[in-house]
């Protein structure tokens, strides 16, 4: 079994290696790159078209996500965006598009070569509120209470410690504020090979876990309001399964209740009671006026 650093650096070179590529399309996108013996017209299907959403830009998009988390991530003008994963920078430039010239986007990512291509793109743009930071989710170069709202498009599935990342992206949220993430979870037990084999686990699926076992880790970590905004089922076709699984493995498979989902799930950070500002009487001491009271 591979250690988690050691999946990192699968993931890493893997994704160092799409950042290179100049019309690169992701392992979860229209075309495959998930495994040597898997032909690159192979449609995996997990992407979702960014096309329609405004800030939209065809050169950040390398087909990695598995859903559409600004779509769903409620971001205001002049809101603090951090989108974990980041990439080329796709849903960064869609955040900016909602958080506008008052706002301030920043893209997390492991991949030095995701860093440069999301930099080269956003100089490009002439975006002087986006910027990307190399780090790694789970242990975050980001201060806390900094981001009113977090995205990420299908990375915490790729995340040996997903309870830390949850943990970190907790730290790092403002009280009351919220994350939008869509990611690949489970229902029912896959195959192990489908599981275990680490050109899959960088295509987004064998780093999956449960889906309750998801929203539970999210609702250890200190979140409130869980919700799940969307729920899609991705459909693997047998040309793809194959090369994992025997005849009778990929037949007993499409038998059996389990699957593997696409989710948007959406948390909020609470606000405690230290946080909230005074009520207005609070300062209506009339023995100690002063330019923060009432008189």
């Amino acid at each position: 079994m591979e250690t988690a650093e050691q999946i990192k650096e699968t993931v890493r070179q893997k994704y160092g290696a799409i950042a290179e590529q100049p019309d690169a399309i992701g392992c979860c996108g229209p075309t495959s790159c998930c495994g040597p013996e898997i032909e690159s017209n192979v449609p995996i299907m997990m992407a979702q078209d960014y096309q329609e959403l405004n800030g939209y830009v065809a050169d950040a998009d390398l087909g990695l996500g598995c859903g559409l988390p600004t779509q769903f991530a409620q971001i205001k003008p002049g809101d603090t965006v951090v989108d974990l994963g980041s990439g080329a920078g796709n849903d960064c430039f869609v955040a900016r598009a909602e958080t506008g010239e008052t706002g301030r986007v920043i893209g997390l990512d492991m991949t030095p070569r995701m860093i440069d291509r999301a930099r080269k793109n956003a100089k490009a743009l002439g975006f002087t509120n986006v910027e990307f930071v190399y780090g790694d989710i789970e242990e975050m170069p980001l201060p806390e209470n900094l981001a009113d709202v977090v995205v990420s498009n299908c990375v915490m599935n790729l995340v040996p410690d997903k309870q830390k990342a949850f943990a970190e992206t907790f730290r790092i949220l403002k009280p009351g504020g919220h994350f939008s993430i869509s990611d690949i979870v489970l229902k029912g037990e896959l195959p192990a090979g489908l599981q275990q084999d680490a050109e899959m686990y960088v295509g987004c699926v064998s780093g999956a876990i449960q889906k309750d076992d998801y929203l539970q880790l999210v609702n250890q970590s200190g979140f409130t309001n869980i919700q799940v905004q969307k729920d899609r089922e991705i459909n693997l076709p047998d040309s793809v399964l194959q090369n994992y699984l025997s005849a009778e493995e990929i037949a007993e498979y499409r038998q059996q209740d389990k699957g593997i989902y696409s989710v948007t799930v959406f948390a909020r950070k609470p606000v405690r009671i230290a946080d909230a500002k005074p009520a207005a009487t609070a300062c209506c001491d009339q023995s100690k006026p002063g330019p923060d009271c009432c008189n």
